[in-house]
């Protein structure tokens, strides 16, 4: 068993003021794209100014936080947002849904692109390579606030988390860090280098994530106001990232299908 290192939830206190991790790691993962994605921009032959590449980014920075916290009303959190609708200000806390925050940057990236006359299948290929960042970022939030922590385990790095309770469990939002985080940029940075048809590198993203977030809720805790949500196995988690995983496929071999001849 591996001492869970308790860590101050607040890293910046100046008098009332208070700075948490949790935010932190969202802010470090959208400054991390911001600027991956201006590098992107700066190459040449690239079809967007910097400008436009910084509006797009904050737009779906915008929707994605926007669409996580409601999402996570919605789906894991109904009847305490019901009887306290208030908390969904209190981000502090923690509670952000990716498959609600995924809905808020879809809504966004189809605004963006209406009002600019951009193809919304290319401006997913364009965030999809970087959106892993805040992803990774985001699971290290949560392990240091000490929430959303695995099924009890006797793995020798199981660890006992504050709110756990006192048997050891795994360390779920470090596997979701390394697999929604860091494999899954790996993966699509390495997917991106090459010329793609369009549509190809957002389906990529959906099939990564959906399959890595299925395989890592087998050692999650489920919300414990959930529970198993079918066949006495089945997440909330798992049944959301279903239509990610089959709505990638179906996309991907729409993009890769033979184009007719001209």
């Amino acid at each position: 068993m591996i001492a869970y290192p308790h860590i101050d939830p607040v890293a910046i206190s100046l008098g009332p003021v208070k700075v948490h991790w949790y935010g932190l790691m969202y802010v470090i993962g959208i400054s991390a794209a911001w600027w991956l994605a201006r590098r992107r921009a700066q190459q040449p032959g690239f079809p967007w100014t910097p400008a436009q590449v910084e509006d797009f980014i904050f737009f779906t920075a915008l929707g994605m936080v926007l669409g996580g916290r409601i999402g996570y009303m919605l789906f894991y959190n109904l009847p305490g947002f019901l009887a306290d609708p208030l908390m969904i200000v209190r981000v502090w806390e923690g509670g952000m849904a990716f498959h609600g925050g995924l809905i808020g940057t879809l809504a966004a990236m189809w605004i963006y692109g209406r009002r600019h006359g951009m193809s919304f299948l290319e401006l997913g290929d364009f965030v999809a390579p970087f959106v892993p960042i805040g992803l990774g970022a985001g699971r290290i939030g949560n392990f240091i606030n000490g929430e959303l922590w695995g099924r009890v385990t006797d793995v020798p790095w199981g660890m006992v988390f504050p709110t756990g309770g006192p048997l050891p469990r795994h360390p779920s939002q470090l596997y979701e860090a390394a697999l929604e985080g860091l494999a899954l940029f790996v993966i699509l940075q390495l997917f991106s280098r090459k010329p793609r048809p369009v549509g190809a590198v957002g389906s990529v993203f959906l099939m990564g994530y959906g399959l890595f977030r299925f395989i890592a809720e087998f050692v999650r805790e489920p919300d414990v106001q959930l529970g198993y949500v079918a066949l006495n196995w089945l997440t909330m988690g798992q049944l959301l990232s279903l239509p990610m995983i089959l709505g990638g496929l179906g996309l991907f071999i729409w993009a890769y299908r033979p184009k007719a001849a001209a």
